[in-house]
């Protein structure tokens, strides 16, 4: 059921309903001392956008240049740090033929009807 399959009483109804969540959530923001869920930044009511203390920028610079160095060091980003990583895993172009081929027949039976 889509939007173009509803009465206008249920629109109405929809739009009541949404307008009452939005109210919850500006109340329970209010009581929570932001915003509702507290991931948007910058927002309404957030007080503007969030900084970031230089000493925290720079202890982040920090560790993006050792994963840029073992990258070229050769070690791989994450799997250097953390021993067992798997990498990015390939699909064997037999795989991948029967995962096209079912694909196929699923259009074809979309397109046939049946």
């Amino acid at each position: 059921m889509g939007l173009t399959d509803l009465t206008t009483d249920q629109l109405r109804r929809a739009v009541a309903l949404k307008e009452q969540i939005e109210s919850l959530e500006r109340q329970l923001g209010g009581l929570l001392g932001g915003g509702a869920g507290g991931a948007r930044v910058g927002g309404p009511g957030r007080g503007g956008r969030r900084t970031m203390s230089a000493a925290a920028r720079a202890r982040i610079a920090a560790e993006q240049r050792a994963r840029w160095a073992r990258q070229r060091a050769g070690g791989g980003g994450r799997s250097a740090a953390k021993p067992g990583g798997r990498g990015r895993r390939r699909m064997s172009a037999e795989a991948r033929a029967r995962i096209a081929a079912a694909q196929r027949a699923r259009w074809a039976r979309v397109r046939g009807g049946g």
